[in-house]
């Protein structure tokens, strides 16, 4: 299902996959990988492998073509569906704490990728 209404997002979002690392934020030793689906710099929305409730907040590491280093930063779920029953779902992020190299970091990627697509 595609959503057609108004945008109302803040920043422009991409669609692109970079690699993530995800853990619940209290869970230091239980991470898992996926990819993002899009990013922007709130958010991003990323495919994981269990439903999490609006609210919780993740870990995340994150790498992005412009920076050799994964950036670590932290999103609260705003939305966990069920894309294929039991095994994937699509959750969607707002960052809460991200400092101002990997904000930089993340606009320069968000902006090349927009420009490649010449919007």
């Amino acid at each position: 299902m595609t959503y057609t209404g108004p945008e109302r997002r803040k920043t422009p979002r991409i669609e692109a996959r970079f690699v993530v690392s995800y853990r619940l934020l209290s869970d230091i030793d239980n991470s898992d990988i996926t990819q993002t689906k899009n990013l922007s710099l709130g958010g991003m929305l990323l495919t994981t492998n269990k439903l999490f409730a609006p609210g919780t907040n993740l870990a995340l590491e994150i790498r992005l073509p412009f920076d050799p280093n994964p950036i670590m930063l932290v999103g609260k779920v705003i939305e966990s569906r069920e894309v294929t029953r039991g095994l994937i779902y699509d959750t969607r992020l707002q960052f809460l704490a991200i400092d101002e190299k990997h904000r930089k970091v993340i606009s320069e990627t968000v902006d090349y990728y927009l420009k490649k697509k010449g919007l």
